[in-house]
């Protein structure tokens, strides 16, 4: 009884936030219908819908012989755009994404980033899976419908994995992605990307699939705040040291060395075939993956 009762808790709590995020939901999927997510994947994949007579003008590659010999007359074959979108989310729940210093932490933005993408897939009939990780793999699992399996995915997000594996698996992550993929789909990848060693797994999945590297940023990445000499721990190594955040040398070099990091991650994205996408923990993400959708579709 017990068991039930906390799963019934557990679906109304679900229940409660797909709700929160339905309007928001509903308006992203809209933009996915109309071309913002699709324009991602115009002129990827054709699918044949049937036959029409020749017209001056029509390619002859495109001539249906079979049914030219059977009708007398030359008929083309008529192909469409496939209007499928696959989309796979990949989830960073490393220990360095559970700090933050605005109103969520990069973890809580990476989340509601993913049950957004979540509910607007279920809203367009859209096929989604996820891999979640850390020092480790989580879960994964494949694309698929339907609103059962939204739900799954949405209870695995609210997840509070609080025996954080030490480390990135990142690139057996995005490995691990590329071989549940079984046609070309959408990846979203949500990290800080506080790691290295991820860019050759990350070449090898945008060679068959559009993939966005949404980086998740804080505000104290780029400003400091000056409150003289702070205490600071590696949250992943545990190493401890002592910053003079009121030094005006030390928070230009700090400054300084978060726009290296974003130049050096933005440049080899593109090198390798990513998008590079900035999210910050202080926006809304709706507005965020609108506006980024949105500059797609016009580009």
């Amino acid at each position: 009884m017990a068991m039930e009762d906390d799963k019934k808790r557990e679906l109304g709590s679900l229940a409660r936030k797909a709700s929160l995020l339905h309007v928001s939901a509903l308006s992203l999927a809209e933009g996915m219908r109309y071309g913002a997510f699709r324009s991602l994947y115009r002129g990827q994949g054709m699918e044949f819908s049937g036959v029409r007579e020749y017209l001056r003008g029509d390619d002859i590659r495109a001539i249906d012989w079979n049914v030219t010999a059977r009708m007398g007359r030359p008929y083309v074959k008529v192909f469409e755009e496939e209007r499928e979108l696959d989309v796979f989310l990949v989830l960073d729940t490393s220990l360095s994404m559970i700090a933050g210093s605005g109103r969520q932490t990069r973890l809580e933005k990476a989340m509601d980033c993913a049950s957004l993408l979540t509910l607007a897939s279920v809203q367009n009939n859209s096929s989604v899976g996820a891999v979640l990780f850390d020092g480790k793999i989580h879960f994964s699992c494949s694309p698929a419908e339907g609103k059962e399996h939204a739900l799954l995915l949405l209870s695995h997000f609210e997840k509070k994995y609080e025996a954080h594996e030490p480390g990135s698996v990142l690139d057996n992550a995005l490995l691990g992605a590329g071989r549940l993929l079984k046609r070309r789909s959408l990846v979203m990848v949500f990290s800080d990307f506080r790691t290295a060693g991820f860019y050759a797994a990350l070449g090898h999945l945008c060679q068959k699939h559009d993939v966005v590297a949404a980086r998740i940023s804080d505000p104290i990445d780029e400003n400091l705040p000056s409150v003289g000499a702070v205490p600071f721990a590696d949250i992943e190594s545990g190493y401890h040291c002592v910053l003079p955040t009121s030094s005006p040398a030390f928070r230009r070099a700090w400054v300084r060395a978060h726009y290296q990091r974003i130049e050096i991650w933005q440049r080899e994205c593109l090198r390798h075939g990513a998008i590079p996408l900035l999210l910050s923990t202080e926006k809304d993400s709706f507005l965020e993956l609108s506006r980024f959708f949105a500059a797609r579709e016009q580009r």
